[in-house]
């Protein structure tokens, strides 16, 4: 019986053809009970099959288009979060060194996510900042800052209190950076203290790009 529950459980897994699924989708889909499906999920997982990610949310182990980005929209139900700050600078080239936290921007609260396959950092931005973002290559997996958003939110959370991302690795700027676009995504940020405070780091840092190519 136990055989017969698992592979209905496998078969609504492959249905979904995506590498992150939910509880939630397999009881759907297999039409057995919450507690039924994570009986089973919990089966396969001790046989390697699969990889308990966080509360609820499941990952197939021979999904070679597995990674940690994957997971935000799974994280995130009711609110978007997208990737940003040193993050989606790295995504884009211009920060090499790998971030060993990915930064997410979110309009709820700041917090830590430790998670089976990566700890994600959640940092709260002004909803009327909440934009400049869209689906990382056009895959629809994950949603990434644009590269003038991305440092101009990396400047804005080291203006605030906390003064997170006060320093950067070194950057790589590549031709297609705009650092006008990014000057206008200042101009956006609603708290006048703050956005005097990016504006000035901002110049600061096309001071230096400019120093580099004299």
């Amino acid at each position: 019986m136990k055989h017969v529950k698992n592979r209905s459980v496998l078969a609504s897994i492959k249905q979904l053809r995506r590498p992150v699924f939910t509880t939630h989708e397999i009881s759907a889909l297999s039409g057995k009970s919450l507690s039924c499906t994570t009986q089973a999920l919990g089966f396969l997982e001790r046989e390697g099959i699969l990889h308990r990610i966080y509360r609820g949310i499941w990952a197939d182990t021979g999904d070679e288009r597995m990674n940690p980005y994957n997971v935000i929209p799974f994280l995130f139900p009711r609110h978007r979060a997208y990737v940003s700050f040193i993050s989606a600078l790295h995504l884009h080239g211009i920060i090499e060194q790998i971030p060993q936290i990915i930064s997410l921007a979110s309009t709820g609260h700041s917090k830590i996510i430790h998670t089976g396959i990566a700890t994600f950092s959640v940092h709260r931005i002004h909803s009327e900042f909440f934009d400049g973002f869209g689906w990382y290559r056009g895959t629809g997996n994950f949603l990434v800052a644009e590269p003038e958003k991305a440092l101009i939110d990396s400047l804005y959370l080291s203006s605030r209190k906390k003064r997170q991302f006060g320093h950067f690795p070194e950057l790589h700027f590549p031709k297609s950076f705009s650092f006008k676009k990014a000057n206008e995504w200042v101009k956006k940020i609603p708290d006048y203290r703050i956005r005097i405070c990016v504006q000035k780091k901002l110049a600061s840092l096309l001071s230096e790009r400019r120093s580099r190519f004299r």
